[in-house]
């Protein structure tokens, strides 16, 4: 029997992980994070806990699944921003990419609120964002003046922006959703952009 191609097998991995994180989030949404055992989810989703295993390290990795794959939508998109576009307007532009993926408003308010909610879930969510640094700091740099610290100085840039996201968010989450986003998130950039 011959193998599958390569790129299939990879579509097919990522659709099987996408499905099993959706019957993991609607467990947690049900039971909560903590009440929810992996082998729950496990049965629900029709699969033995070892299959569960090949596909996420741990019940934390099983509810942060998206975080990664968001990050690599945001580089994607800030990597598509025209060369002349200042740093921020390009970051502005590139997370406009999470209000492109397809969940209604109550599941975001819902999965906000799981990931807020629990302080392990925060914390691995902090940590996905930090990786998001690495993504975002190599394309900003080319849209920054020329010096010695502009490597630093995208760093900061992504750094800061990822932070007012996530403060955005918190406040969102705060108002039961009644707010726009990217209206939070400006507010919370212009804060630190203020000029002293």
């Amino acid at each position: 029997m011959a193998k599958k191609p390569a790129p299939l097998r990879e579509q097919t991995r990522s659709v099987v992980r996408s499905l099993l994180a959706r019957t993991a989030l609607d467990l947690f949404a049900a039971k909560g994070y903590d009440d929810t055992t992996l082998e729950e989810v496990a049965a629900a989703a029709g699969v033995s806990k070892r299959t569960l295993f090949n596909y996420f390290r741990n019940k934390e990795d099983l509810a942060l699944n998206g975080l990664s794959e968001q990050g690599e939508l945001i580089a994607a998109r800030l990597a598509e921003r025209p060369v002349g576009e200042d740093a921020w307007t390009a970051l502005r532009a590139a997370f406009q990419v999470l209000e492109e993926i397809d969940v209604t408003a109550e599941r975001r308010l819902e999965m906000t609120t799981l990931l807020f909610g629990n302080e392990s879930l925060r914390a691995g969510h902090a940590e996905k964002q930090a990786r998001w640094q690495d993504l975002f700091a190599p394309l900003i740099e080319p849209r920054l003046p020329d010096s010695d610290h502009r490597t630093l100085q995208a760093r900061a840039i992504a750094a800061t922006a990822i932070i007012c996201l996530q403060a955005a968010t918190e406040e969102w989450m705060r108002l039961s959703g009644q707010a726009d986003i990217f209206d939070l998130y400006d507010t919370a950039v212009q804060a630190v952009r203020r000029p002293a």
